[in-house]
């Protein structure tokens, strides 16, 4: 169920599940991720969705199984490589965007940033907007939520629920976006229940239901 062959998977997953009590999230989940490949994950609600994004990005550890990145990193190990988008914003309303960005490129020492004004740049916000994330729109507020994930270039970015309250057209230019930031080796993993938004950049499409794997099967990207 894997895509074609390449110079190394950026993640291999290898017989995960995820036990919570008695409730088993995730069971038995196998795939290995492609660099510079779009994945879009997914199934009805308590399919695992979110549970398998969170486990990438070394939020959650496997009740069994592994996962190595980057040819053999523990999701723990590799996080300054990874960009994680919740579906909590993780901003602060208080501040504009650009001093949010300021503020969360302080917690990357000594790693290489995008300057904060030209990541709002990027996905489509005036670094200059003196409103603060209280009054953005939701749209407004998942483009910043985007640049705080770019903010430090990560090879792997995992986005939960990215299209969530957008409308179409806001939604639309999001994949936009996300179509530019894919080329190259970074990987990206979307989980959604709009398999329709993620169509035009979905390398493969990944389904899961009662946490497992249902289908794993490629997808028609046209950005």
């Amino acid at each position: 169920m894997n895509g074609p062959a390449s110079a190394g998977p950026c993640a291999r997953i290898d017989n995960v599940s995820k036990l919570f009590g008695t409730f088993a999230a995730l069971r038995g989940v196998t795939a290995e991720l492609e660099p510079g490949k779009c994945y879009v994950l997914v199934g009805e609600n308590g399919a695992g969705k979110s549970t398998l994004l969170r486990i990438l990005a070394g939020l959650l550890r496997p009740s069994m199984g592994t996962v190595k990145l980057f040819g053999g990193q523990e999701p723990q190990e590799a996080r300054e490589r990874i960009g994680y988008m919740s579906h909590a914003p993780m901003l602060y309303d208080e501040l504009t965007g650009q001093e949010n960005l300021r503020y969360f490129a302080k917690l990357y020492p000594g790693r290489q940033c995008i300057e904060p004004a030209e990541v709002l740049r990027q996905v489509g916000l005036d670094p200059e907007l003196t409103r603060t994330l209280g009054q953005y729109s939701q749209g407004m507020r998942q483009r910043t939520s985007l640049a705080r994930v770019l903010l430090s270039m990560p090879e792997l970015l995992l986005l939960d629920e990215p299209f969530s309250n957008m409308d179409v057209e806001s939604a639309t230019q999001m994949v936009r976006l996300l179509a530019q930031f894919r080329h190259g080796s970074r990987t990206i993993v979307i989980t959604t229940h709009q398999r329709e938004l993620a169509a035009p950049i979905a390398d493969y499409v990944l389904a899961l239901k009662a946490g497992r794997v249902a289908s794993f099967e490629p997808g028609s990207p046209r950005l």
